[in-house]
């Protein structure tokens, strides 16, 4: 492998793709939701392949902006100095070069959609390129992260649907707390430097109350989902939502604060808990 190619992956965590599939799966669950109404099979699968290639775009495109805001910092930090652009083996003028394609080929991918999803698709943009701004100010990056990581749910459901409801915004908010706990859990691997460079983070504000903290999160993440379940139609597929819980409640029992392996290991978990509501809608749908 050349290593320009190997640097275009690690910068982009092409190589990690628990990252952009926690960007994906919430798109699918607002398709899920939107097909739930709509009955247009044709469209949805048409429309979660778009989506699907506009979460990996954009999160690589993020992961590089990030890198970039980010460079000082990343230095000093034992889990991210041997990022490329860290560590001097990927210029900025590259990575900037790299970002400008990749929006592109997302743009590209979003005017495949209806006007409302498309004017939601460009305002995502104030999301995805100021939060790697937000550790410097504020000890919530992580809920501006779940604003950023989740807004695929508004989108995916007007895509199909064309307007903008209630259920959605309940789903959004459901998976904003779902991603406050999961990135708290993450964060917790960068406690011990952050504390020392002065960057911000739930991780750290709650970080003697850490357990308590995630559980909350979850637990509100959790009664969302059932409520909105319980919104459309109860059958089969409702065990799926219970997977999705059994899983969260999972990771806070097996992270700790002093065991990094365990923070990254409960943090991966939330790829199957968000598989998990997908199928919960989906099928949900598809029985109708």
């Amino acid at each position: 492998m050349s290593s320009n190619l190997r640097n275009f992956i690690s910068v982009t965590r092409l190589n990690k793709p628990v990252g952009f599939l926690l960007l994906f799966w919430p798109c699918s669950w607002g398709l899920s939701l939107g097909l739930y109404f709509e009955k247009d099979l044709k469209t949805f699968f048409y429309y979660i392949i778009l989506f699907f290639l506009g979460s990996v775009l954009m999160r690589s495109a993020g992961c590089i902006v990030n890198d970039i805001v980010d460079e000082k910092f990343d230095k000093k930090v034992s889990r991210t100095m041997s990022r490329p652009i860290a560590s001097g083996s990927l210029n900025k003028t590259t990575a900037w070069i790299y970002v400008l394609i990749l929006c592109s080929l997302a743009f590209l991918v979003l005017i495949q959609f209806n006007f409302l999803t498309i004017c939601l698709g460009m305002f995502s943009m104030i999301f995805a390129f100021s939060y790697p701004f937000m550790k410097r100010y504020t000890y919530w990056p992580q809920l501006f992260l779940g604003f950023t990581f989740n807004w695929g749910i508004i989108m995916a459901w007007a895509s199909l649907t064309n307007e903008i409801s209630y259920l959605p915004i309940l789903l959004y908010m459901g998976a904003i707390f779902w991603t406050l706990g999961y990135d708290t859990i993450y964060g917790i691997q960068d406690i011990s430097d952050d504390e020392v460079i002065g960057v911000k983070s739930t991780a750290i504000k709650f970080k003697n109350n850490i357990n308590q903290f995630v559980m909350g999160c979850y637990l509100l993440s959790s009664i969302i989902f059932v409520l909105i379940m319980l919104n459309l139609k109860i059958n089969y597929s409702f065990m799926f939502t219970i997977f999705f819980i059994a899983t969260l409640f999972y990771q806070v029992k097996i992270f700790k604060v002093n065991n990094s392996s365990s923070c990254l290991r409960a943090f991966k978990i939330n790829n199957f808990s968000g598989l998990f509501i997908f199928l919960s809608l989906f099928l949900l749908t598809i029985e109708i």
